[in-house]
């Protein structure tokens, strides 16, 4: 595995597991971390009124992600330090999934081409914290098919998944990188 890829991991689940507070305390922790393609493409759309959203046109919504997933890995470019994902290109795949959408050709390419560490941390459901929010708005059902929908593409895609403990947000950070910084 090349050294770029060593360094970028991701942290993927469904919605409303508690990856953006684990984000958060990870930039607070001096580390780079991408933005959430899916939320932001939300915003985005909303104050555009586009409609490239999951509730108006999914295939769209996909292609949005996509390409942010894919601008957010060349960001990561020249870093030395582990730089974290708030999700990754493979999440598209277990997003339209998740919708009984086609995975396109080119999804598949830009997945073998846009690689990170083989290592990607999963979030489980954790109705505790669950909650529904501008740009959340599924329910905790349909959180909990995504993340199943996420555990199948990693799986699909050849990474090597590794599940949270449900513990506080300080635990869940100081558990990904003890599994990282040996």
């Amino acid at each position: 595995m090349s050294s770029a890829l060593q360094h970028r991991f991701i942290l993927t689940g469904g919605p409303g597991s508690g990856k953006s507070k684990i984000i958060d305390t990870i930039i607070k922790r001096g580390y780079w971390c991408s933005k959430e393609a899916g939320r932001g493409v939300i915003q985005d759309q909303i104050n555009i009124e586009g409609d490239a959203l999951p509730w108006a046109n999914r295939t769209a919504f996909a292609e949005l992600m996509l390409y942010w997933e894919m601008r957010s890995w060349h960001e990561a470019e020249g870093k030395t330090r582990p730089c974290f994902f708030d999700r990754g290109v493979p999440d598209v795949a277990g997003y339209l999934s998740l919708e009984e959408l086609t995975i396109p050709r080119h999804l598949d390419n830009a997945i073998a081409k846009f690689r990170y560490n083989r290592t990607v941390f999963i979030a489980p459901p954790w109705r505790d914290i669950y909650v529904q929010d501008t740009e959340r708005k599924q329910s905790f059902d349909v959180a909990v098919a995504t993340y199943h929908a996420m555990v199948k593409a990693y799986r699909i895609y050849n990474y090597q998944l590794i599940e949270l403990p449900c513990v506080s947000v300080e635990e869940r950070v100081d558990f990904i990188l003890s599994r990282i910084l040996r």
